[in-house]
């Protein structure tokens, strides 16, 4: 059963930092690229980050480019993105996936940027 975690999400005020993590299990973790969305209420599900297996080729969304890093660890199957210059727009639930042949989505963790 394939199953991906996230955690991390939490209430912080603008400028703030938050360190969300993506649990993996049942993939063989180092042969999927993965990815950050992110979907703010009312809005459509929009692309964050993301990262290729290997962990040697990110890309971004323009609107988190310098402030965000994705990264990941093929040992503890885990997929990590560090959101730093928090801002009111960044609020959303984030999500990882996982892409191969098949794609999978975790169910998100909630990240709410307010002062």
């Amino acid at each position: 059963q394939v199953r991906l975690v996230e955690s991390g999400g939490d209430l912080v005020q603008p400028g703030g930092s938050l360190r969300l993590s993506c649990a993996a299990s049942g993939i063989l973790f180092s042969t999927y690229a993965m990815s950050w969305y992110r979907q703010a209420p009312g809005n459509e599900r929009e692309l964050v980050a993301s990262i290729s297996s290997t962990g040697g080729t990110t890309t971004y969304a323009d609107s988190v480019k310098e402030r965000f890093t994705i990264s990941r660890d093929n040992v503890k199957n885990t997929l990590y993105l560090q959101m730093n210059s928090l801002k009111l727009e960044d609020t959303a639930v984030y999500l990882c996936k996982a892409s191969r042949i098949l794609t999978y989505w975790g169910q998100g963790t909630q990240v709410t940027v307010s002062s």
